[in-house]
């Protein structure tokens, strides 16, 4: 698959250090970094360029990471990445609550945060699968190539990691997927991922599909297995 050209990053972290180290190794592959060390700042340079991706740290000054992410995810659809050294897992859900797509523990690989930069610009610009086809299900359609979702009459505002998610299960809808199975197809990869990440998304899914979570029709819980988009929702 062609990696998308000229990928735009803006990279929140006070750690002026780790900061520079990172610009170095990601304009060496090509992605054009701003820096911003506070929140703030991070904040204002995002509005202004509008970057392919946001780089994340969770401890901030000014505006610390949690509250800059939903700031961000309130006024635009860019992907964004958690990177810090919080590595618990409630620290994680706290990040993915609040709106981010994705999360790298400190310390990281540098050739593995590359990776992923490049995974959210190929799915923000609609590349993520072998197929740009819509999938419609029952009033429901999912449009890879347009990285948009109808509900009837209804455009959803989703994120990039939950249009994904949405996605791979539209795809198989009527199919129990479990949460490994979910994560892989989503990520590309279960590793550095956690059970916990998916059922922040399909909560976030839910709640845009006017599903009731105590009795959902769209997304369904199969207890001990995994989440099932139902196929015969009626239009």
């Amino acid at each position: 698959m062609t990696v998308p050209e000229h990928i735009s990053v803006v990279y929140v972290e006070d750690d002026q250090r780790l900061a520079r180290l990172t610009q170095r190794y990601l304009e060496s592959h090509g992605v054009v970094v701003t820096l911003a060390a506070d929140g703030r700042d991070g904040l204002a340079q995002t509005l202004r360029l509008w970057p392919d991706v946001v780089l994340l740290d969770l401890m901030l000054p000014q505006l610390d990471g949690v509250e800059l992410c939903r700031q961000l995810r309130a006024r635009a659809d860019v992907p964004i990445i958690m990177v810090t050294a919080r590595g618990e897992e409630a620290d994680r859900v706290l990040g993915l609550e609040a709106g981010a797509d994705d999360y790298v523990p400190k310390p990281f690989s540098s050739r593995e945060l590359l990776a992923r930069i490049r995974a959210q610009a190929r799915r923000s610009r609609g590349r993520a699968g072998p197929s740009n086809r819509p999938v419609t299900v029952g009033p429901l359609t999912v449009d890879p190539a347009a990285m948009r979702v109808m509900l009837g009459s209804v455009e959803l505002g989703l994120t990039t990691y939950e249009f994904n998610l949405l996605r791979v299960l539209a795809e198989r809808a009527g199919r129990v997927l479990s949460r490994e199975q979910l994560l892989d197809l989503v990520h590309g990869s279960a590793e550095e991922a956690f059970d916990r990440s998916i059922d922040v998304h399909v909560s976030h899914l839910r709640a845009k599909l006017g599903d009731d979570a105590r009795s959902p029709r769209w997304l369904i819980t199969v207890r001990g297995v995994g989440y099932m988009l139902a196929a015969d929702r009626p239009a």
